[in-house]
């Protein structure tokens, strides 16, 4: 590359006169030898070189202008009208050329950013609602359509809803059933989504049902628990619900939702909020080319509303009664999807996802 600054000391080495020594020939000549000068610059780099040489601090045209003090006032008009279109001739030359080399700094970036539209297309992948979405939604079809509506509640709940409400105070050894997150002694991260029902009978609007499906927390991690999972729950209160009721509901559910004729059974348990409760297996069939023969496989628990917890609530259980039942979303979405270990759901892997597509 040639070195600018040698290159303007050699040409204007004919110009170093004192502003008496100059005449408009000169000036335009001057003018000439910069403009060519300008014209060489081939990075904004040599222009910004070539700029400060001419219209610097220590250029000919600031050294001459300073130079305008020392003469009369006539000379002083016309030397000035000089100097004044000189720097206006120069400025012009290195505005333009700053122009050419942005424009061609443009065309080349351009040039090589340019997109072969004759190449094929890189395809795009379709997403899909994840799997515990997809069992979520096909859940609730069901008991939409069998006349229940969807109710939720914060996540974030305090002790009454999520334990004295349902009939579990402090001091209730049912407390250790639940591995809970606790903020403080007063709220609790909800550890199922039963607070929502406690809400829901509070506001008193009779008969009730509703579907409460949502995230729940408990301090548990393992191939089959997750310390964050998914909950549907359900409540039905008014003046004729039965235990006959909830099981024909249940049935007609599972056999739904699983699409074949399943072999069903109630089996007695313990809820603190439910008497009488019940605990609800399927029988899976075995396999025989494993060699695993059948067993029953708990898949939701139910029960009838313990007449404290319509208290709780202000309902007077004297004149209603109601079923209240709840299972694990990720619980149905393994069973159905045939899927062994929990945390593959919530691992994130496309390969695993886009199976459910």
């Amino acid at each position: 590359m040639t070195d600018l600054t040698t290159s303007s000391d050699a040409r204007f080495d004919a110009f170093s006169l004192t502003l008496n020594e100059l005449d408009d020939a000169k000036l335009q000549a001057f003018g000439d030898d910069a403009i060519a000068w300008v014209a060489t610059a081939s990075t904004p780099q040599d222009l910004q070189t070539i700029r400060v040489a001419l219209t610097g601090k220590k250029s000919h045209l600031t050294t001459w202008s300073k130079q305008l003090g020392t003469l009369d006032a006539d000379a002083k008009k016309t030397v000035g009208g000089w100097l004044h279109a000189l720097r206006t001739r120069i400025q012009t030359a290195l505005d333009d050329a700053q122009k050419q080399l942005a424009a061609q700094a443009l065309a080349a970036k351009l040039a090589s950013e340019a997109i072969d539209i004759t190449l094929p297309a890189r395809g795009q992948s379709v997403g899909n609602l994840h799997p515990i979405t997809q069992t979520a939604e096909r859940m609730q079809a069901f008991f939409l359509q069998a006349g229940f509506e969807v109710a939720t509640g914060p996540e974030v709940e305090s002790d009454y809803y999520n334990f004295e409400a349902l009939n579990i105070p402090s001091h209730h050894p049912a407390r250790a059933m639940h591995d809970t997150f606790y903020f403080d002694a007063s709220y609790v991260l909800r550890t199922h989504t039963s607070s929502v029902q406690i809400r829901t009978m509070e506001q008193g609007n009779l008969p009730i049902r509703i579907i409460c499906p949502g995230r729940v927390y408990r301090n548990d991690s393992d191939q089959t628990h997750s310390p964050m999972f998914h909950q549907l729950e359900g409540l039905y209160v008014s003046e004729s619900t039965n235990f006959a009721e909830l099981k024909g509901l249940i049935d007609a559910f599972l056999q739904a939702f699983f699409g074949r004729k399943l072999h069903i059974r109630f089996r007695p348990s313990y809820f603190p909020f439910t008497e009488p409760s019940a605990e609800v297996d399927i029988w899976a069939e075995g396999d025989a080319a494993s060699g695993k023969g059948g067993r029953w496989l708990e898949v939701m628990g139910c029960g009838m509303v313990h007449p404290q917890v319509l208290k709780n609530c202000g309902i007077d259980p004297s004149r209603y009664q109601g079923f209240a039942f709840g299972m694990g979303i990720e619980r149905f979405a393994m069973l159905y999807y045939g899927v062994q270990d929990l945390r593959l759901f919530f691992q994130n892997d496309v390969r695993f996802l886009k199976q459910f597509a």
